[in-house]
């Protein structure tokens, strides 16, 4: 395992971070479930292979996540870090931050938190939740009583909000999503990691789209990466302002194959990062004959997430990851992916009145639904 200096923290990171979002599931009264035994047996695993920071949430696995990340590295806890989220959306008046953390910190069952992140923020955001609760208060004084080592924040907006976020100067690290195939924070990752932040990524398989890219294309593009898996891991290590590569893991041999590649990763070449830059562009390009995501479709009357829905559909025609996409359509409506799924049209005829494209979007929002419903 390579490892590195995190931004200015002091803290020997390994490259690869094991993201705790994805953890493995198993069937359980006709649901899917955590499979908490399974899920603490990987991230020991992870631990023995040489991975020293793991990342969860609040969230994720509805609370279990935290939980099991505890069972499995309690024993260890001196060794690791330990990443995890306050939740914004939760944190409604003061003290509901303070209130949060030490309901983390029990179901992690540790005494502190390494990296404590403001969860998804904008720079907005961040500052309408403080004004209103006084996070930022709050977690400069769980940092003075030891509770948390580090103030971190993950990303989710406007790319020049990483600048603004960096510049009020109180935060350690910044979590971002970064891949080959979303190049958009590069600057504000660049700017923070100038600052002495350390960077941490996200999403470097694109949620699984880069992964699910045929092999033949690293073979077209004249790269040396063994699997498509390799090629996007090997895009984001070489971006020198990247630190901590996190990557969400559902199987051991996700797990060793990532290690694997992180121990023996070489950066890729210029030429090759050009072939791969030029193959996303022409992949791009042919996705905007479908929809350029302009958004004069919405609002729909019935709600209807019609600019998501055909980001998805893209995903299962041009990039030929349907797993990826049919799991995007099965998100909206939940938590993170606002709306409603293309069952809900009326037909209403509104939005095809708004298209530049003129695109027929009723009809795209039938074959869409029929492409992404799980069957």
């Amino acid at each position: 395992m390579q490892y590195i200096e995190f931004g200015a923290t002091g803290a020997r990171v390994s490259r690869l971070g094991f993201g705790c979002m994805r953890l493995p599931l198993k069937e359980k009264e006709g649901k899917r479930a955590s499979d908490a035994d399974g899920a603490a047996a990987m991230l020991r695993k992870g631990y023995e292979l040489g991975v020293n920071y793991f990342d969860t949430a609040y969230m994720y696995h509805g609370g279990n996540s935290e939980r099991i990340l505890g069972t499995a590295l309690r024993d260890v806890r001196d060794k690791v870090f330990i990443s995890t989220k306050s939740p914004g959306h939760k944190v409604k008046k003061p003290g509901d931050y303070r209130r949060i953390l030490e309901e983390q910190l029990q179901r992690l069952d540790m005494p502190y938190i390494d990296f404590y992140h403001f969860h998804g923020i904008s720079y907005d955001d961040f500052r309408e939740i403080d004004k209103k609760a006084g996070w930022l208060a709050d977690a400069h004084k769980a940092k003075d009583e030891g509770l948390i080592r580090y103030i971190s924040f993950s990303f989710h907006g406007e790319p020049g909000d990483i600048e603004k976020l960096t510049d009020m100067g109180c935060f350690d690290s910044l979590l971002c999503q970064y891949n080959v195939l979303d190049r958009s924070n590069e600057e504000g990752m660049a700017y923070a990691r100038q600052k002495g932040l350390g960077v941490a990524v996200m999403g470097p398989l694109g949620g699984g789209r880069i992964s699910g890219l045929p092999k033949e294309t690293a073979e077209k593009l004249g790269v040396r990466a063994v699997a498509s898996a390799e090629l996007g891991l090997r895009f984001v290590a070489t971006n020198p302002n990247v630190d901590i590569i996190l990557s969400g893991m559902s199987s051991e041999t996700q797990l060793v194959e990532n290690v694997e590649y992180l121990s023996r990763i070489t950066p890729l070449t210029g030429k090759e990062i050009s072939d791969i830059a030029k193959m996303v562009e022409e992949k791009r390009s042919l996705a905007k004959l479908y929809c350029t995501g302009c958004n004069y479709c919405m609002p729909c009357p019935q709600d209807v997430n019609i600019p998501y829905i055909f980001e998805m559909a893209n995903y299962y025609k041009v990039y030929s990851v349907p797993e990826y996409a049919r799991e995007g359509y099965a998100s909206i409506g939940g938590e993170w992916i606002p709306g409603k799924r293309a069952g809900a049209c009326t037909e209403c005829g509104e939005c095809e009145t708004k298209c530049p494209q003129k695109i027929k979007i009723m009809e795209q929002l039938k074959e869409s639904h029929s492409l992404l419903c799980n069957p």
